[in-house]
């Protein structure tokens, strides 16, 4: 708690003092959208086009689960005209700041508020503790994506009534996209032989196995800060494996992957990552990298995976 104190008082004195290196940007008429994280920093982007200033927070190739936002951090979010969270446990620190100062942003979405949520869950093998926790992953499934940047774009209609049939239009045509995703999703998943995944790392995809009636197994629940299993868990996911004839284990992005490794030493599998899109590489967003881009390489995976 103190730190938070400590770095929303260093925030306001930098908004009362300038700072003096802070520079003043012109006002060029376009939505200040801010972003924590990859998903809602790419909706808002899909949506906002050329009238949207969209920005992310989180730097590109760093772990979300570490991220601690800096006084010139508080200040953008303080300062822009539409603020995107996750919300839940790991966001504590933006209802802090809300409350803490005079000035907020003029708008505040919580991507946990756009839709249904669903409890973190221990699966057979799984290490941690039972948890009476909301699973915070809600992007993953693209119903929910859906869902999200429809609240997104109500939001930026009516922040720029000018621009709303712009966004409009760019929201429906975004969301074609990603109802052509969930139907491919949903046809690889009934031409599928197997309904089992087997993860060699955190589990952060509970919204999407419920959304294509997967099964799964995995070393820890989705937000675990462990990294390390016991050799109990690596043991029983290797069975599984075995028992299952599991072609492919996976792992997640900015994962060590060392885990997953084991496992295919000891059954032959092959390892691939499923991306959960928290975040991506500076060489993945240069080269254009889009939760839609990074999912449809999910669904090659997953087709390979289930075969």
């Amino acid at each position: 708690m103190k730190q938070w104190i400590c770095l929303v008082l260093c925030a306001a004195m930098l908004i009362c003092c300038g700072c003096g290196a802070k520079k003043v940007q012109k006002d060029d008429g376009k939505i200040k959208v801010v972003a924590t994280i990859f998903p809602p920093y790419d909706f808002a982007r899909e949506i906002g086009g050329e009238y949207a200033d969209v920005s992310m927070l989180l730097k590109p190739g760093t772990e979300s689960h570490s991220y601690d936002p800096t006084p010139q951090d508080m200040i953008r979010i303080q300062e822009c005209d539409l603020f995107l969270y996750v919300g839940g446990e790991s966001d504590e620190w933006v209802n802090e700041l809300l409350e803490s100062g005079d000035k907020k942003p003029k708008k505040v979405i919580a991507l946990m508020d756009c839709v249904d949520t669903v409890q973190e869950k221990l699966t057979e093998g799984m290490e941690g503790e039972e948890e009476d926790e909301e699973d915070e992953h809600v992007w993953t499934s693209p119903v929910n994506a859906d869902a999200i940047t429809r609240k997104i774009s109500e939001a930026m209609c009516e922040l720029d009534t000018k621009n709303a049939g712009y966004f409009s239009n760019n929201t429906a045509a975004y969301c074609r996209e990603l109802a052509a995703l969930d139907d491919a999703f949903r046809k690889v998943r009934e031409e599928a032989k197997r309904n089992v995944l087997v993860f060699g790392d955190r589990f952060p995809f509970r919204y999407f196995a419920d959304a294509y009636d997967l099964r799964y197994y995995a070393a820890f629940p989705g937000c675990s800060s462990e990294t390390e299993p016991s050799a109990a868990t690596i043991s029983f996911l290797i069975d599984k494996v075995k028992e299952e004839k599991i072609p492919v284990v996976l792992s997640i992005e900015f994962s060590n992957g060392k885990v997953a490794d084991t496992i295919c030493e000891s059954t032959g599998a092959k390892k691939s990552t499923f991306h959960s899109c928290h975040n991506v590489t500076q060489q993945e967003l240069d080269s254009g990298a889009s939760y839609v881009s990074l999912m449809q390489e999910n669904l090659r995976v997953l087709r390979e995976a289930l075969c």
